[in-house]
């Protein structure tokens, strides 16, 4: 048996192992509601602590600045870091970092099983945040303590779990904050996984709010007022017209696919027999890789002041509220892609490549930092898959096995 082949099998062993208490570890997880927004993620916080520092690892809590919070939307956070050093005092090797978020989406409509109850069935676990991404708490967690057992000879470097709570925000007081802030100075950087293969790109997210006042007036004179709902169907008509044009734009990265647009939020009117003197539309714009957040606000405004001229006297006012930049290919992140891909192909037992997708992640911001990376965990074949973001979104428990053992493998490759 080869060295490699003996690395992968005694930590196939390892992870079989732990595999039981990572599952407990996981439903624990899952039964602490982090829906953000509200944004109230310090309970999840101190649970995960508890739970990782029972694992016998050390535990920082980066309490993050109540103004700070607030500014994001959101009501408490704290981040959570845990460095494992190898090779003595980890000098003279790599700095990576594991990063996933313990924040979700609110559960919605539509369950079929408690969202937050972590109920197994037939090998898979349901509840909310499973898949996206507290079950890479898991992952990397286990991917480390699997390390720390089958011997860490010949290691060198640390490995640090990043384990925020704003993703769901846009990540600037979870990733962001702790590279600004120097808490974290990582050489690689991993990202919570949304599929079997390697991502190395993905889309960016422009979300616009769109203002558009008139004057009001009574339902029985509407001639006397400017009605801005009007106006605003207008415009809503333009901007349909022209999210059909963009599916004819390709991204040359695999899986990203093509921009899209969102209407996804309206509000507005006073009474149902009062004339709408303000509608508000909310708009989310993705951009493929080789899109600009300017060029492509720049077209959504051009699209709205041609409709507006229809109506002189609406004014029409366009607000940028978030920009998520896309993400693609840092130097040095081919080294990790690789590392990965070579790890999960084993692990899985099938040709596992790299591959961009149509979302925005916290990846973007170590990218944005000069810091190689890539994403890649406990993810189902496609996102579909786990319906991630709908009810009953799902977790295969054999796919988080196996992705354990594939961290752990690519770890010992990128310390090795």
């Amino acid at each position: 048996m080869t060295d490699t082949a003996a690395r992968r099998a005694a930590l196939t062993r390892a992870v079989d192992d732990l595999h039981a208490e990572q599952t407990r570890f996981l439903a624990e997880l899952v039964k602490v509601p982090s829906d953000n927004p509200p944004g109230d993620c310090l309970p999840h916080a101190e649970r995960a602590a508890e739970l990782l520092e029972a694992m016998g690892f050390t535990v920082e809590r980066h309490a993050v600045p109540d103004d700070l919070v607030k500014a994001n939307g959101m009501i408490r956070a704290t981040n959570l870091v845990v460095r494992k050093r190898f090779g003595g005092d980890g000098d003279g090797g790599p700095v990576i970092a594991l990063n996933a978020h313990g924040d979700v989406v609110a559960p919605g409509d539509g369950w079929t099983r408690d969202p937050y109850g972590a109920a197994v069935e037939n090998g898979v676990m349901y509840g909310r945040g499973v898949a996206v991404s507290k079950s890479d708490f898991a992952t990397y967690a286990y991917a480390l303590k699997a390390l720390e057992q089958t011997g860490a000879e010949g290691l060198r470097g640390t490995v640090e779990l990043h384990l925020t709570y704003d993703e769901e925000a846009g990540g600037a007081i979870g990733p962001k904050w702790l590279l600004d802030e120097g808490i974290s100075r990582p050489d690689y950087a991993v990202s919570a996984g949304f599929s079997y293969q390697v991502v190395t790109a993905h889309n960016g997210c422009l979300h616009l709010e769109v203002t558009v006042r008139g004057r009001s007036a009574h339902a029985a004179q509407p001639d006397s007022g400017v009605d801005a709902m009007e106006a605003a169907t207008g415009i809503l008509s333009a901007l349909y017209a022209g999210r059909a044009r963009l599916a004819e734009r390709k991204s040359a990265v695999p899986g990203i696919g093509s921009p899209t647009l969102v209407v996804g939020l309206i509000s507005g009117g006073i009474n149902t027999n009062v004339v709408p003197d303000k509608v508000t539309l909310r708009i989310d714009r993705r951009m493929i890789p080789e899109e600009t957040a300017e060029a492509a606000q720049g077209e959504i405004e051009s699209l709205i002041r041609e409709a507006a001229e229809v109506f002189p006297e609406v004014s029409v006012d366009v607000r940028r509220i978030m920009l998520a930049e896309p993400f693609g290919p840092v130097q040095g992140s081919d080294r990790l892609a690789v590392a990965f891909a070579e790890a999960a192909t084993a692990a899985f037992g099938t040709a596992i490549g790299t591959t961009g997708i149509p979302l925005y992640t916290d990846a973007r911001h170590y990218a944005a930092a000069g810091v190689p990376t890539v994403l890649y965990g406990a993810g189902p074949r496609t996102l579909l898959d786990a319906n991630a973001h709908r009810a009953d979104e799902k977790l295969v428990l054999d796919d988080l096995k196996r992705a354990t053992v594939a961290v752990a493998d690519a770890l010992a490759v990128l310390l090795g």
